[in-house]
């Protein structure tokens, strides 16, 4: 099987109390060094309203959103076969709900408080 890119949708084994389900890809090529593993993000249909869940409109999956919350590494071996690529609109909005969750700032660089004047200094 061929290795699994950013961006795309797999059909993924996340064991037997997660199922089987559509995950995006969000790891990047390994090298022959790296281990095998993958960091996807999963699809899912049953949707709390949470503002972690991330809509993709596809037409290869059911109406659902991606949950940032529930980001996983699994071994590549539980990847089945691939169901479609994102845009990169689509990767990116699923990007930052991951980012959002793990409390990563991707915007702009803020300038460090060391930096800063003190008032009346």
């Amino acid at each position: 099987m061929r290795p699994p890119r950013r961006g795309e949708v797999w059909l993924v084994d996340l064991g037997l109390a997660a199922k089987i389900r559509p995950c995006l890809v969000l790891g990047v090529p390994l090298a022959d060094e790296d281990r095998a593993l993958v960091t996807v993000v999963p699809h899912t249909t049953s949707l709390r309203g949470t503002g972690y869940e991330i809509s993709a409109p596809v037409p290869f999956l059911r109406s659902g959103a991606f949950d940032a919350q529930g980001i996983v590494t699994v071994p590549t071996v539980r990847l089945m076969r691939p169901l479609g690529t994102l845009s990169p609109e689509q990767l990116q909005a699923v990007v930052a709900g991951v980012c959002s969750w793990l409390g990563i700032n991707i915007g702009p660089q803020l300038p460090n408080a060391a930096d800063r004047e003190h008032p009346g200094g």
